[in-house]
């Protein structure tokens, strides 16, 4: 059985850090492009970071380029998300996703993903 399961939220003053994870059972990472997403109420999800299957590649949305990182342990079957200078507009649920059916490059950033993990809150607020 597939299983994604975000963990690292919660809440954190503006200007803030936060290192979120994804950890895969049941499905290794290696051989999937993993994706993090965001979306708050009433919004659609929204593409904010990939990576490759080797973790050699990654891509990241405009709004977010500088301050998150993403970053992969293939032996830990784990995705990390490290944003730094968190704001209130971060404020969000924040999901990892994988797939094997395209790469990061090409559609890492759209909601296409096959297999989706339960989200992690995230909260900015003084």
């Amino acid at each position: 059985q597939v299983q994604l399961v975000e963990s690292g939220g919660g809440l954190v003053q503006p200007g803030g850090s936060l290192r979120l994870s994804c950890v895969a059972s049941g499905y290794d990472l290696i051989d999937s492009v993993t994706g993090w997403f965001r979306r708050g109420p009433g919004k659609e999800r929204e593409g904010v970071s990939c990576i490759s299957r080797s973790g050699d590649t990654t891509n990241y949305a405009d709004s977010v380029k500088g301050r998150i990182t993403i970053s992969k342990d293939n032996t830990n079957n784990t995705v990390y998300l490290q944003i730094d200078d968190l704001r209130h507009e971060n404020t969000d649920v924040y999901y990892c996703a994988a797939s094997r059916r395209f790469t990061c490059r090409s559609n890492g950033l759209q909601p296409d993903y096959d297999d989706w993990g339960q989200g992690t809150q995230v909260t900015v607020s003084t």
